[in-house]
């Protein structure tokens, strides 16, 4: 079956004996011993991390306010040190250089700030660690370098409902974990290493984290995903609604641990249906500030599918002309907010386009809302993983080569 051939024996016998189960049902013997000898023990002891993370916050900005209630501490230029109250606000310098501190011109592009005795706060969001601000052309980068751990923490809530079982929260706290090292590991990214947006992973600080959040990083401190002893990219969405992308149709990626799996656990997901409507004349006008040359479109049709029943490619024909477009361009292009996923079919009606569709995200790698059921169906965060991820291990930061 596709599945085994994808996946190796160790899905296909997972998936057999998740399907022999009830919904809801959490008595698991029967299965556990078909994933014992693969399961790795996630250990009580956790280790101390040594990791630190840049995480931009804001980009081109023009003026920022930062407030610590037991006043900042202001690193500029080297030795050069300010205090200050418990707010500041740093701007771009008038003259076109350097950096205003409470409208005081400073040297230097760049400061580092903290709190006294404390944490910072920028837009209501609480950051722990320093804020580091650096002149970038006419604004300014705004980047939170913290403990990799405390980074976890602001990212799990942001990524997943906080509420959900304890066993989903640790998935989602190891699959994060294992992003942010791959992308720390990136060459090429100079002044920071992560963006704080969903092109990258949602940080909001200290911001919605509970104790079931914390305890999830706790338990799941230092360990991540490897294949092949480094790092895995470990993608995640929201919802499959069938089959989990192949990463070959969405970022060109080849990697074996993210072909594809099947994923019938995410029924109760309220993006596994949907429906929206896209005006015409709005697209046309989003793929000419896209930079494509397009007339009065006249239609659209499918011109493929990825294994998974993605939309791999589109044709567009206008009164110019075709465009032929990948399916995560026309998301992209149209909002990933509006278009949840490429699993989609269409119908023109006068100036709109229907869409019906399922799921929500990429669709690759791991499937939050399948996750959820599995946790709650019994089964273990590191069972989950290597479900979503076959192949992989899951291992200890200090244990892997430098």
């Amino acid at each position: 079956m596709e599945l085994e051939q994808r996946t190796g024996s160790f899905s296909d016998s997972l998936l057999g004996c998740l399907w022999s189960l009830p919904r809801r049902k959490t008595s698991l013997f029967p299965c556990i011993a078909v994933v014992a000898a693969v399961t790795v023990w996630i250990a009580s002891t956790p280790v101390a991390s040594a990791e630190t993370i840049r995480v931009a916050l804001q980009q081109q900005a023009e003026s920022i306010t930062l407030t610590s209630l037991h006043g900042l501490l202001i690193r500029s230029n080297g030795d050069e040190k300010l205090s200050a109250g418990r707010s500041v606000r740093i701007s771009v310098g008038s003259n076109g250089s350097g950096l205003m501190v409470d409208g005081r011109q400073v040297r230097s592009d760049r400061a580092e700030l903290r709190g006294r005795h404390g944490d910072l706060v920028l837009n209501g969001v609480t950051l722990p660690g320093r804020v580091i601000v650096k002149r970038q052309n006419n604004g300014m980068l705004v980047v939170n370098e913290l403990d990799l751990e405390e980074y976890i923490k602001g990212v799990v809530p942001a990524e997943m409902n906080p509420a959900w079982h304890p066993e989903a929260l640790k998935v989602q706290a190891i699959a994060a974990r294992t992003y942010a090292l791959y992308q720390m590991r990136q060459v090429g990214k100079k002044d920071f290493d992560i963006l704080s947006s969903t092109k990258d992973q949602v940080y909001l600080g200290r911001n919605g984290s509970n104790a079931a959040v914390l305890r999830a990083v706790e338990q799941t401190r230092n360990l991540i995903l490897t294949y092949g002893e480094l790092p895995i990219f470990a993608a995640y969405h929201s919802t499959a609604a069938g089959p989990t992308e192949d990463a070959m149709y969405v970022w060109s990626m080849d990697v074996p641990y993210l072909k594809g799996v099947e994923c019938p656990f995410d029924m109760d997901s309220p993006h596994y249906q949907w429906r929206t409507d896209v005006s015409i004349p709005l697209l046309e006008r989003r793929l000419r500030e896209e930079g494509f040359s397009v007339g009065v479109i006249a239609s659209l049709d499918p011109m493929s599918y990825t294994r998974s029943g993605r939309v791999a490619q589109i044709r567009i024909l206008h009164s110019d002309g075709e465009l032929l477009l990948r399916g995560e361009d026309l998301r992209r292009i149209v909002g990933y907010v509006t278009l949840a996923s490429t699993m989609f079919d269409f119908e023109l009606t006068g100036l709109r386009i229907e869409f019906t569709g399922r799921g929500a995200g990429h669709g690759v790698g791991l499937c939050q809302w399948g996750a959820k059921e599995l946790a709650e169906r019994g089964y273990s965060a590191e069972t989950i993983l290597h479900y979503y991820y076959p192949g992989t291990e899951i291992r200890t930061l200090t244990s892997l080569p430098r």
